[in-house]
């Protein structure tokens, strides 16, 4: 692989957030367009700490655990008389943004920009207090161009945005075939098209890319334009597991409020056990909620593979978001971060025990 420049955390989520990471709306994150359980409180509720906590994720399938966990209340019926409020984001930095910015308390986000901006703040604005989801990425090819892994050398393939998850990952996958890609312009054996996922579609149909290594519902939508499914990023990591996303909390809310902290956890517990119980259920509640925050609810073509293809777990898998800081220190956007300190799994732990549960790991990065 061709020496790359090193990048600070800094650097990299500076260059990350020059590209068009767009809200869904002005400011941080659009509020949620169903604030209608949301606001179902009972008079005689129980306060907690805080008045209100604030919620924030992606209107993505790889976050129904936020999408669901909002859309049939079970978060507010453990926040008892504190209300939730919920915005939407479509790019990791921007929520690591709001957190900072006090915009939000608690996010579902994916395991680069939580690494990234964990770096970025010397440790200081977040942990990473549960796993959410795992699983749900694929390499997705035009089979007229693209029949074997090798025929992907010399094709522009997209990945979401500089430095996020899947970009890190498709990085590192390329350099283990021993091709060569300079990391910031993707230019090289393969041609590497950052591209956000809203207008993948497009762009393959056009034919400007061969393919993309995209997560759910964007793979699903590129096999229902005839695409194919070269590649599950799950058949790279041991027990086929690797996160895709997290739950991180400012720790100043942490601190001042883990009351709050724990009822949204337990909320979070409880929506993971909900939608493996009810697999069909659970699905039907996630696209009603994207359809409110699209207009427009995913068909029964896209939502059906993509579902499938996502677990939803409480184990933040904490070893595989070690590894994946060591692809991005590889591909040169990451300089070797300090990870300690970055999860603080007691809350969880303490509500899996509970629920005699077994309790998971921080892969001996966890808060002294």
């Amino acid at each position: 692989m061709s020496a790359a420049r090193p990048l600070t955390p800094l650097r990299t989520l500076a260059a990350i957030a020059a590209l068009p990471l767009l809200l869904t709306a002005c400011g941080y994150g659009s509020d949620s367009a169903d604030d209608d359980k949301q606001a179902q409180v009972a008079a005689d509720a129980k306060k907690l700490s805080a008045d209100e906590v604030r919620i924030g994720y992606f209107p993505n399938l790889t976050h129904a655990t936020a999408l669901v966990g909002v859309e049939e209340g079970i978060f507010q019926k453990e926040l008892g008389g504190t209300t939730i409020k919920a915005s939407t984001f479509n790019a990791g930095p921007s929520e690591i943004e709001a957190l900072n910015a006090g915009s939000i308390d608690i996010g579902w986000i994916g395991p680069s920009p939580a690494i990234n901006g964990y770096s970025k703040a010397d440790g200081s604005n977040l942990r990473i207090i549960s796993g959410s989801a795992s699983g749900g990425v694929k390499l997705v090819v035009n089979p007229d161009k693209i029949k074997s892994l090798k025929d992907v050398k010399g094709k522009k393939i997209a990945t979401p945005q500089l430095g996020n998850t899947q970009d890190v990952a498709f990085l590192n996958w390329i350099a283990e075939q021993g091709w060569k890609v300079e990391a910031q312009s993707g230019k090289g054996d393969v041609s590497v098209v950052r591209t956000d996922n809203k207008v993948t579609p497009d762009a393959y149909k056009s034919g400007s890319i061969d393919g993309a290594w995209v997560p759910e519902p964007t793979a699903s939508k590129l096999v229902a334009e005839g695409g194919k499914v070269l590649l599950d990023e799950g058949d790279l990591w041991p027990d086929k597991k690797f996160v895709i996303t997290n739950i991180i909390v400012s720790q100043t809310f942490l601190k001042e409020h883990p009351d709050v902290v724990e009822a949204v956890l337990r909320g979070s517990v409880k929506a993971n056990e909900w939608i493996n119980a009810n697999p069909d259920k659970a699905k039907a509640a996630a696209n009603e909620a994207l359809k409110k925050e699209s207009g427009k609810a995913l068909p029964a073509e896209v939502i059906d593979p993509a579902w499938k293809s996502i677990s939803f777990l409480d184990d933040p898998l904490a070893a595989t978001l070690d590894t994946q800081a060591e692809h991005a220190v590889k591909a040169g956007l990451l300089e070797q971060p300090d990870l300690n300190g970055i999860y603080d799994l007691a809350l969880l732990n303490k509500i899996l025990a509970a629920e005699g549960k077994d309790e998971v790991d921080d892969a001996g990065l966890g808060v002294k």
